[in-house]
């Protein structure tokens, strides 16, 4: 967590909303990264989560990311919960809970029924962060 934790921190530094991801497969190897880039690259789509979802299945030629984990630093939202369940993840680690638009706020399961969740790990420096970031948009 710590990694999508300084990958968030980049994303900061370039005025976009502060949520970095990594996928690691096995336990050990970092097959995918992501930070936020929807402002960059102008597309809405373009959060944290898809992009390292999208690496990681380039790096395995293959669009089940079965044996992997997500760690990110915001609950996804149900867009990259959707791109979740595709993928077949077996694990999301997140940081902070999204109050407004986060996929657990949803009474239907999002994610495939095999993937284990995990939130809150590093919660406070993922908390920190945004409000900083939106905090600093605001002025």
């Amino acid at each position: 967590m710590a990694k999508a934790l300084d990958l968030a921190m980049d994303a900061y530094e370039k005025d976009e909303v502060p949520v970095g991801a990594i996928v690691v497969a096995e336990g050990k190897t970092i097959i995918g990264k992501g930070v936020n880039q929807t402002e960059q690259l102008h597309d809405v789509t373009a959060h944290a989560e898809i992009l390292a979802i999208t690496a990681a299945s380039n790096f395995l030629a293959a669009k089940y990311l079965k044996n992997c984990t997500l760690y990110v630093t915001l609950e996804p939202c149900v867009m990259c919960a959707g791109a979740l369940a595709w993928s077949q993840i077996e694990r999301v680690i997140f940081g902070a809970y999204d109050k407004k638009k986060g996929f657990t706020l949803i009474n239907q399961p999002i994610l495939h029924p095999k993937t284990d969740v995990i939130g809150g790990i590093l919660q406070s420096e993922s908390e920190a962060m945004l409000k900083s970031f939106f905090k600093k948009l605001r002025n």
